[in-house]
C-alpha cells in the first residue's frame, strides 16, 4: 500500500521562508517568493522519496482556536500581533495566497476547518483515511499521532526535509522516553514555551517521562495522587497537586482532534497539473518555473 502524504502546510512554508534568504528567491520586480519555492521543492522531494498515491495539505483555518484559549488563556498569546491575528512576516503573508493558487493549479487539495488548527486536520486525516498515512511536520506535538498498528508515521522535519526523521513508536520512545500514545500527556506536563503552555513547575522532560512510565497518562497520575501507597516524593506530589487544575485543562489543549468534520476532497495524487495553463501563468508571473517543474516531474514519476 502506498501512503497518504498529509502535509502540515504552515510548518513547511514557515520553514521555507526562514530557511531561504528573500534575496535568493525573488521575482524580477523584487517580490520575495522564497516560501513558495522552498515549499514546492520540499513537496517535490517528499513525493520523490516517499512515493505516495495520495496527497493533502492541511491549513490553519483558526491558528489559535477559541476553545483552546478558553481552557488555557496563555495558549499562543505571545504570537498574537493584534486582536486574534497571528504575527506573520509581511513578506511571508503575501506569498501564502500565491502558494495556494499554485497547489490548486497542480491539483493538490489544501484546506483548513474553521475552529481548528492544521494539526487537527492532520489528526483527523490520520484517524479516518485508509492506511498507511505519513504526516509531514516540524511540529513535535504530532508525535502523538504515531500509531504502528494503524500504519501512521510522522515524517518529522524539525531539521529540514533533507534530514527527515521517519518516526515510528520506537523512535518516539527513544527520543522522549514515552510511547506515542502518551506524548500529549508528556507535553502537557513538560510544557511548551513556543505554544505558551507553562507546564508543571519543576517537572521537566525526564521527570514527566518517569511519571508516565510508572503511572500512565495525566489522568492516571492525578488519580495516583490520592493513593497513599503511590510512592510520590513529597515535593513532587505537592507540585502535581498544585497543577491539577492546569493539567485538567492543558491536556485537551495538547491533544490533537481526531474527529474534525472535513470538507469533501480528492486526495488522489495528480500525475499531471490539473490546470496547466494556470500553473504556467503563475510560474511566469512569480518566477517559479524551476520549482514548479520539479514538482510536476515528481508527480509524473509517481
Amino acid at each position: 500500500m502506498k501512503p497518504l502524504l498529509a502535509v502540515d502546510a504552515p510548518s513547511l512554508y514557515f520553514r521555507a521562508f526562514h530557511g531561504i534568504p528573500e534575496k535568493a528567491a525573488q521575482t524580477p520586480a523584487g517580490e520575495p517568493v522564497n516560501a513558495i519555492r522552498g515549499f514546492l521543492d520540499m513537496l517535490a522531494q517528499l513525493i520523490r522519496t516517499r512515493h505516495p498515491d495520495r496527497v493533502v495539505c492541511a491549513l490553519d483555518a483558526s491558528w489559535r482556536p477559541a476553545w483552546r484559549v478558553a481552557l488555557v488563556p496563555s495558549y499562543k498569546k505571545h504570537r498574537v500581533a493584534h486582536g486574534d491575528v497571528e504575527e506573520v512576516p509581511a513578506a511571508l503573508e503575501r506569498q501564502i495566497p500565491v502558494l495556494l493558487e499554485t497547489l490548486a493549479a497542480v491539483g493538490i487539495p489544501a484546506f483548513g476547518v474553521e475552529g481548528y488548527e492544521a494539526d487537527d486536520v492532520l489528526g483527523t486525516l490520520a484517524a479516518t483515511q485508509p492506511a498507511p498515512v505519513e504526516v509531514v511536520s516540524g511540529d513535535r506535538d504530532l508525535f502523538q499521532l504515531v500509531d504502528d498498528s494503524r500504519g501512521t508515521r510522522l515524517l518529522y522535519c524539525g531539521r529540514g526535509v533533507a534530514k527527515l526523521e521517519d518516526a515510528d513508536n520506537a523512535l518516539v520512545e527513544k527520543k522522549y522516553g514515552v510511547p506515542a500514545r502518551w506524548y500529549a500527556d508528556f507535553a502537557a506536563m513538560r510544557g511548551d514555551p513556543s505554544d505558551g503552555l507553562p507546564g508543571v513547575a519543576g517537572v521537566g522532560e525526564k521527570t514527566a517521562a518517569r511519571l508516565i512510565a510508572r503511572y500512565g497518562g495525566v489522568a492516571e497520575i492525578l488519580a495516583a495522587l490520592d493513593d497513599p501507597a503511590a510512592g510520590f516524593a513529597p515535593g513532587l506530589k505537592t507540585k502535581l497537586a498544585a497543577a491539577r487544575d492546569y493539567l485538567d485543562k492543558a491536556l485537551p489543549v495538547c491533544k490533537v482532534a481526531l474527529d474534525v468534520k472535513l470538507p469533501d476532497f480528492d486526495a488522489t495524487m495528480p500525475r499531471a497539473p490539473k490546470d496547466p495553463d494556470a500553473l504556467l501563468a503563475l510560474a511566469e508571473r512569480w518566477n517559479l518555473a524551476g520549482s514548479a517543474r520539479r514538482l510536476v516531474d515528481a508527480l509524473a514519476a509517481g
